[in-house]
């Protein structure tokens, strides 16, 4: 949620900077119930004078054996007309927070405008593979190492989804404890987070109300519950209604958790096999800190992000996201996107992302500061790594002629020393 009095003080430049993301915003409305909202407030605290003012005069009324009808009355009167202009007040508070609901979050203003087409490539690890043999693609490799079984995995449950066998499951627990182990290294705390989240979870990290149909619901929990599409939205949560001392921050957490999510796998080939399901594997980070902090704990999670890939021996670009092609939650984010050579394509596999406010404002995730003043946090999330298009990525770059496939050597010791998975 952006500072309404951002919008108060500088209408049209706000205007401005959400037109970068192709969002056509208009604030009248909500100038209009803002000004409401404050005459409200001051026909209220009038009343309430008034009403206060009559009420000590009952004691004197009494010592003066004055009548006290007409002035009961009219007290009476007061606290009817204080009760409706609550209600109204009450309704125009709600009014605002839905509008403002709305509204996604203001880039920064370095970032281009539109979108995706607009990115910008700021940095390029190792040189795109080369091979002298004709390629097979991850569902081939994966098939016929028999690390994946896409037709039981339909069977099962339908398509955008797999199953990981044998050797394939453990290359992916093998990702997933390698994450793990340099998440502890660098100081981060391990959580592991409840799938199934309540509404205002989603609210804090800013996928409703615009995007409550893009997750999975379950229809008979009252109130309702969804399941969680990344660690990221629960893991925003863990503060939320809190006031933070500002000596323990930043505050710096990682979590392991399947992903659920509506988009599944398409027919197109870019999109084939484990590219995109309604299910898939993450370790996300976040961190929560102060407004001085907040450059330094983005240049951190990209390090860490960055540092994984090198170390899986992956060629891969980084992409700074242009205005309309980040999340509406997110102020900024760069993209490590990881090279699939049968297809020519970089797929996305981190997502480094800074809401500035704007998660904590919605969630009232606050510190204070050494002046004894409470602020709003900031709040940044980094994928550390998503695994489904890893695992495409290393067996296409790191495949043989003879069909098999070389794994990382980071990877190895998880995988009981397994240098090469053959036919």
């Amino acid at each position: 949620m952006i500072d309404e009095k951002r919008i108060i003080n500088d209408t049209k430049g706000v205007e401005k900077a959400l037109a970068k993301k192709g969002f056509k915003a208009d604030f009248s409305m909500f100038l209009e119930l803002r000004e409401l909202k404050n005459s409200l407030l001051q026909k209220i605290e009038d009343i309430r004078a008034r009403r206060n003012k009559l009420s000590k005069s009952i004691g004197q009324y009494k010592r003066e054996k004055k009548d006290t009808t007409d002035l009961f009355k009219e007290i009476d009167s007061l606290k009817n007309a204080i009760d409706k202009d609550e209600e109204k007040l009450s309704k125009t508070q709600s009014e605002i927070q839905e509008f403002l609901y709305a509204i996604p979050n203001i880039p920064d203003a370095d970032l281009p405008s539109g979108d995706k087409e607009n990115n910008e490539v700021i940095s390029v690890n190792k040189e795109k593979p080369v091979f002298d043999f004709p390629i097979k693609d991850h569902v081939e490799l994966a098939t016929s190492l028999g690390l994946i079984d896409y037709e039981r995995a339909a069977k099962i449950s339908g398509k955008g989804t797999w199953i990981y066998s044998n050797l394939g499951a453990r290359l992916e627990w093998a990702l997933l404890n390698f994450f793990i182990d340099e998440h502890l290294k660098d100081g981060y705390e391990f959580m592991l987070m409840p799938h199934i989240l309540n509404y205002e979870s989603g609210l804090t990290a800013g996928q409703f109300p615009k995007f409550k149909d893009d997750v999975f619901w379950l229809e008979k929990e009252e109130p309702k519950k969804f399941i969680l599409p990344t660690a990221e939205t629960a893991l925003v949560n863990i503060h939320r209604n809190e006031i933070l001392k500002a000596e323990d921050l930043p505050r710096k957490y990682f979590g392991y958790t399947p992903c659920y999510r509506k988009e599944a796998g398409s027919y197109r080939s870019e999109e084939r096999g484990m590219i995109r399901g309604y299910q898939f594997n993450k370790v996300e980070m976040v961190q929560f800190t102060t407004e001085s902090k907040s450059e330094e704990a983005f240049k951190e999670l990209m390090t860490k992000a960055e540092s994984l890939m090198k170390q899986l021996g992956l060629h891969y670009q980084v992409s700074k996201l242009a205005a309309g092609d980040c999340s509406f939650a997110m102020a900024r984010t760069y993209d490590i996107e990881v090279w699939l050579p049968s297809i020519s394509i970089y797929k996305e596999v981190s997502s480094v992302s800074n809401s500035r406010t704007f998660q904590a404002r919605r969630g009232k995730i606050r510190y204070k500061n050494e002046a004894g003043e409470i602020e709003f946090c900031h709040t940044l999330n980094g994928s550390g790594l998503a695994t489904s298009r890893l695992l495409p990525a290393i067996l296409e770059q790191n495949q043989q002629s003879d069909g098999s496939v070389i794994i990382p050597e980071v990877l190895r010791k998880y995988i009981g020393g397994i240098e090469v998975i053959k036919i």
